[in-house]
């Protein structure tokens, strides 16, 4: 995985049935870096994130991988240099957490093709890398939302491509086990170069760990760049409907949002509010 690999959208216009979804949206990823999505809900993040994944196809426009129209590459070729955790996925019932996590490695083989040790260490590195090795024999449907959430990621990594998708990766977990998965795609992308796209909804967490930010509203992209630069008062009141005041994170000096509810109303000699 190199920052070589490209992704881009130009025009997508997306929709389910007679509804549009997303309209005119042109953004670029930056290729081995972590881009995050963030926006109110029913904004598009999840339909944008689909197209990008070829789930999707658009009503207009068009999804560029290397330069090349998505929906026109071979399925495998697609399936092994870019992968999706979408959201709530669905295991076959039964199915033991190792066979799960084993098929992330179903794009590298061919009709004919022999399991390999390098397939083995791929998934070991996966379960290793999740926490998730101690669970590989027990059953999917016994994991807790957090442990099952973690081995889906596991099969994400297993699939070892050069841009990995994910929307809101860190559902169903504790702070602390969101903190563990962020920490672990930072690892991946900084290890391997992997180029990360995630759907989140916390934006603390999304301007700490991004190096890319984007923005959507009503099915549009508002702003992208870097966090410092999109994630302000501004953008949260027109993006979330919300009034907030943004500081400095003490511990990165990222953007840090502070909601400002009816509750909790600056105090008049607030100066800085």
């Amino acid at each position: 995985m190199t920052a070589d690999r490209t992704l881009a959208a130009e025009g997508l216009r997306l929709g389910y049935g007679d509804r549009v979804i997303v309209d005119d949206l042109t953004l670029g990823v930056p290729g081995g870096r972590i881009t995050a999505i963030v926006g109110a809900n029913a904004c598009g993040k999840s339909t944008m994130l689909k197209s990008l994944a070829r789930l999707l196809s658009p009503r207009a426009g068009r999804v560029l991988l290397d330069g090349k129209d998505i929906h026109r590459l071979p399925t495998k070729q697609v399936a092994r240099q870019l992968g999706l955790l979408p959201q709530s996925p669905i295991a076959p019932e039964g199915i033991a957490v190792s066979d799960l996590v084993s098929r992330g490695r179903t794009p590298h083989h061919g009709p004919l093709a022999r399991w390999t040790t390098e397939d083995d260490a791929a998934i070991a590195h996966a379960l290793e890398a999740t926490d998730t090795a101690a669970l590989a024999d027990r059953s999917v449907d016994e994991l807790s939302g957090g442990q099952r959430q973690r081995v889906w990621i596991a099969m994400a990594l297993a699939q070892q491509t050069d841009v990995l998708l994910l929307d809101e990766p860190t559902t169903f977990l504790d702070v602390s086990h969101q903190i563990d998965v962020l920490d672990l795609l930072t690892d991946l992308n900084r290890s391997r170069g992997t180029t990360i796209v995630m759907v989140l909804h916390d934006l603390n967490l999304a301007a700490r760990y991004a190096d890319h930010l984007v923005a959507m509203a009503g099915g549009r992209l508002y702003a992208a760049g870097d966090p410092g630069d999109v994630l302000t008062a501004d953008t949260v009141r027109a993006v979330f409907g919300l009034d907030s005041r943004v500081i400095p994170d003490p511990l990165t000096g990222r953007p840090l949002v502070l909601p400002i509810g009816r509750h909790h109303v600056p105090a008049p000699h607030d100066a800085t509010a």
